[in-house]
């Protein structure tokens, strides 16, 4: 009598596949590259939301086969209230770090130092920006904790996965906001009209009033 064998073959769970192509993409740090005009200010713009840890790194990248010192720059990191997070000037590297406290978009910008604009000559710098999950060092965590392997990777996995959590709440709280702001503004528009028909008919029927006095003091009805 023959026997029936089943072969099993084990497929990865989808949502583990993308809760560790998530959690790459929130670890992977790539450095941007900026080009910096002679006279103007080249800036970079992004969005976080509040008790977010952010970290940043940028250098000026030095001409290949040109002897001369790299440009200096200045640079500004503003809050989305315009409070100064950092400002530096006649440097050609540099770094900064901040705990968010407000949501919105933070702005770095950047700028040749006004000895150096007469040259006409472009500088490129290069700026390495972690946040949240990115900037957190994990090498100093699995040192304390005493974790590798395996196990830093779960932790990983699992940092990633309440960043995803944090950032759903932040969408679904501006969302909220952005429809009360929508229904506000229908409500508004609503009235609006309403007023502006009563208002058109009010005139209509004085106009009407108006003539039909002109033309009977001129006896013409």
């Amino acid at each position: 009598m023959a026997k029936n064998t089943h072969l099993s073959s084990r497929t990865p769970n989808p949502l583990l596949l993308v809760l560790c192509f998530t959690t790459l993409m929130l670890l992977r740090t790539e450095a941007v590259w900026l080009t910096i005009p002679s006279k103007g200010t080249k800036c970079m713009s992004e969005e976080i939301q509040s008790h977010v840890v952010v970290l940043a790194d940028y250098y000026v990248v030095p001409d290949d086969g040109k002897d001369h010192q790299p440009q200096t720059i200045s640079v500004k990191v503003t809050s989305p209230y315009g409070n100064n997070l950092h400002h530096n000037e006649n440097v050609t590297h540099g770094q900064f770090a901040f705990t968010t406290s407000e949501s919105g978009n933070y702005l770095a910008c950047f700028w040749v130092d006004t000895k150096h604009q007469e040259s006409g000559v472009e500088t490129t710098i290069s700026l390495e920006w972690k946040t949240g999950i990115a900037a957190k060092d994990w090498d100093s965590v699995a040192r304390k904790e005493k974790i590798e392997g395996v196990e830093l990777e779960l932790r990983k996995l699992e940092g990633a996965v309440e960043a995803i959590r944090e950032n759903l709440i932040y969408l679904k709280n501006r969302e909220e906001e952005m429809r009360e702001v929508s229904e506000t503004t229908n409500a508004r528009v609503a009235w609006f009209s309403i007023v502006s028909l009563g208002i058109c008919i009010c005139v209509a029927v004085l106009q009407l009033w108006y003539l039909k006095r002109f033309f009977r003091k001129k006896k013409l009805i």
